[in-house]
Order: C-alpha cells, then structure tokens, then sequence
C-alpha cells in the first residue's frame, strides 16, 4: 500500500508527455471525484495482477475499453497543423507503463527497505509480462533492467517529454485536489510526490525544492521504514494481494 505514495510521481512523469496531458485533460474526470477515479485505476490495476483470471482478465478488457475511447488532437499555438493522439499509442502505452514501473522501484527503496540488484532485475521481468497484456509491443519493451534505466534517461532528457501549460494545470489539480476529504493530506502528498520526481520534471513544474527539503525527505523515508512493519497486514498490503495470498495457502 505504501507504494501509492509515489502514484502523484508517476502521474507527473505521464502528464509530462503533452499527448498524455492532453488526453487526461479531455478525457479523464479525476478533477471532480479523485478519490473514486483513485480507487477505480488502483482496483483495476490490483485486479490484473493478483486477481484469478477470470476476474483478472475482465479488469484488463474494460481498461481496455477505455483506452480505446481516449483519442483527440492537440492544436498547435502557432498555427501548425494539429497533432493527433491515441491512449493505444505504443509510445504513449509504454511511457505510462514505464513511470509505474519506475515509480514502484523508486518507492520500495525509500519505504520499505533496499533491494537486491537480482530482486530489482527479477521484478522488472515480471513487469515485461504486464506491458505486453496492456498492448505494450514486446519489441518495444526494452529486454533489459539496464535497458530500461537508459530508456527513462532517454525520455526525460529528449524532446518527447515537454511540460505544457496543460501539464501544469493538471499537476496542480493532482497536488492539490479539490475534494475536503483529501486537503489535511495536500501539503504532504505534494512534498512526497516532488522529493520523488526526477530534478528536470521538478524544475520543469515549477516545484521547489532544495537541502533542508531533501533533508526532511529523507527523514520521512526513514520513519516510513521504520513503522512500517509494525502495522497490520490490513494496512501493508492490498486487499487483491491479501486475497491472492489467502487462496495459495500463505
């Protein structure tokens, strides 16, 4: 459950990307209902990793469904022809599948505990198996963990990842949501999910940040290690995975 800290870090890296902003912006209603839209993406989510495959398999269709609704255009302010866009795009499906990944691993370090270089490398295989079930073409999966970390660096360092004025607005919707029940947790939510973004997106937002920020960064982190293993089950682990764990036995 903790790793859903670093959901507002993977939702800026998508955003990021102007034709996943745009398609979040006009298709999505997050803004209204956070909470229900959180809950919706996460079962989802939970549901084609730990669910049985029946269930599991109904999940992913209407995910499935719904990324084939997502298309549009995103006109262009000086008058160039307007770009088109597609949620079943395999760049844009690799992208948004690539900052989970990258964000999940990020998060374990800083919350749970470190992993082993095998551990990192053995997760990152069973992602690849989760890519190719969201249509992600496996020749566009890069075969490798090393791959993968040069595949990040190559997108946030080229010219496909640009912070628009429509990314902006959306990650202030994201950092600061409007519903009262999630106001007590902005400021921390907000601090967590810059402190996790790469240094380029954080500058890129706007977002500050410096040393005495960093420092009680990492101090958070290390009471988050520290209390986690002292909480019950209910509160560690995800009901699918709580539920798959019960059907094995363990």
């Amino acid at each position: 459950m903790v790793l859903l800290l670093a959901g507002g870090r993977a939702l800026l890296m998508q955003i990021a990307h102007p034709k996943v902003a745009a398609g979040v912006a006009e298709h999505s209603r997050f803004q209204k209902d956070p909470l229900r839209r959180l809950r919706q993406t996460m079962n989802a989510m939970w549901s084609v990793v730990f669910d049985e495959v029946g269930q599991a398999r109904g999940s992913l269709s209407r995910v499935k469904e719904i990324h084939g609704t997502v298309r549009g255009k995103i006109a262009d302010p000086d008058g160039k022809p307007a770009v088109s866009y597609s949620a079943l795009e395999p760049e844009l499906l690799l992208w948004v599948h690539a900052t989970l990944v990258d964000s999940a691993l990020l998060a374990y370090e800083h919350f749970v505990a470190p992993l082993s270089a095998a551990d990192k490398i053995q997760y990152y295989e069973d992602t690849k198996k989760l890519a190719t079930l969201f249509d992600v073409p496996p020749a566009e999966v890069p075969p490798s963990l090393d791959d993968f970390r040069l595949y990040i660096e190559r997108m946030l360092n080229g010219p496909n990842i640009v912070v628009s004025v429509t990314a902006r607005a959306l990650a202030r919707e994201i950092l600061h949501p409007r519903s009262w029940i999630l106001r007590p947790g902005r400021p921390l939510f907000a601090f967590i999910t810059t402190g996790l973004l790469p240094a380029s997106l954080r500058q890129a937002y706007g977002l500050p940040w410096d040393r005495k920020r960093q420092s009680w960064f990492g101090y958070f982190a290390s009471l988050t290690r520290a209390v986690l293993p002292c909480l019950p089950p209910q509160l560690r682990t995800v009901p699918h995975a709580r539920a798959a764990q019960k059907r094995s036995g363990r």
